[in-house]
């Protein structure tokens, strides 16, 4: 076996992706990757982009895959988001129909190449955290999805993703569903997460929605340090008002004076 192939077998997996610029980059040129497709080593997906087969005969890579080679072989940061974080960490019970919506946070959608935005007829959706001040490191995880290694946000943070996306990517109901099996949040970082956001829609209905299911972990938080803003606002149309948090809400989530989950 030549030094190049062997680099190629030990530098990757199985059913993973292969991009000719990080090839290049390490001495494979397009004339030798040309040889390996055409002895079966890698299969050319598009211009560019190419696939290590499986021994099980696998033929074509899933996103899990793609995630991967944005992140090892391009080193842009992004990862799996929101919904899709919590499901993969067994944290949603939500069947999705159809092929699954996978949410990737990135800084821009238009940053990231068109063979991954037009990935196999993937539905994506790409998410920005563009309203918190800064992340940090402490603010994601790596979990295996189809037992490959994925970075992702953790449940703070996707839970975070799912309040800032209600109105937008999600219902309000959907991410109260997902909310309500959240009891497990770690309060140091929630409160972290919420004293660097200046989405003040986000911050209160986050809140609202802590104390509605009454969450232990929403006992700790200090909501002084959060950024709440003034003056109202409008989650749902015709919804009910929400005194402490100034937001209209659906109104099957505003109790009576004697359930108040304020206390």
């Amino acid at each position: 076996m030549s030094s190049k192939i062997n680099w190629l077998v030990n530098n990757t997996n199985p059913g993973a992706i292969v991009l000719q610029s990080w090839l290049t980059q390490n001495g494979i040129s397009p004339s030798l990757v040309r040889k390996y497709v055409s002895s079966g080593w890698l299969n050319k997906i598009r211009a560019g982009v190419y696939f290590r087969p499986e021994s099980t005969g696998k033929l074509q890579p899933t996103w899990v895959e793609a995630l991967n080679a944005m992140n090892e072989q391009l080193e842009l940061s992004i990862y799996l988001a929101g919904v899709s974080s919590l499901t993969h960490q067994g944290l949603s019970h939500y069947l999705q129909l159809g092929r699954e919506q996978v949410w990737l946070g990135c800084s821009s959608k238009h940053s990231l190449p068109k063979w991954l935005r037009e990935f196999d007829g993937q539905n994506w959706l790409f998410y920005t955290n563009n309203k918190l001040t800064q992340t940090s490191e402490k603010d994601f995880i790596t979990i295996k999805v189809n037992n490959r290694e994925v970075k992702a946000s953790s449940a703070e943070l996707a839970a975070y993703e799912v309040v800032n996306s209600i109105g937008k990517h999600i219902s309000f109901e959907h991410a109260a569903e997902l909310f309500q099996g959240l009891v497990n949040l770690s309060p140091r970082r929630v409160q972290s997460i919420l004293n660097r956001s200046e989405a003040v829609q986000t911050n209160r209905l986050f809140l609202f929605l802590s104390h509605y299911y009454q969450h232990q972990w929403a006992k700790r938080l200090d909501e002084s340090q959060i950024y709440l803003g003034s003056g109202k606002r409008q989650v749902v149309a015709q919804g009910r008002y929400d005194e402490r948090y100034q937001i209209t809400v659906p109104v099957s989530f505003i109790k009576s004076k004697e359930e108040n989950q304020y206390g």
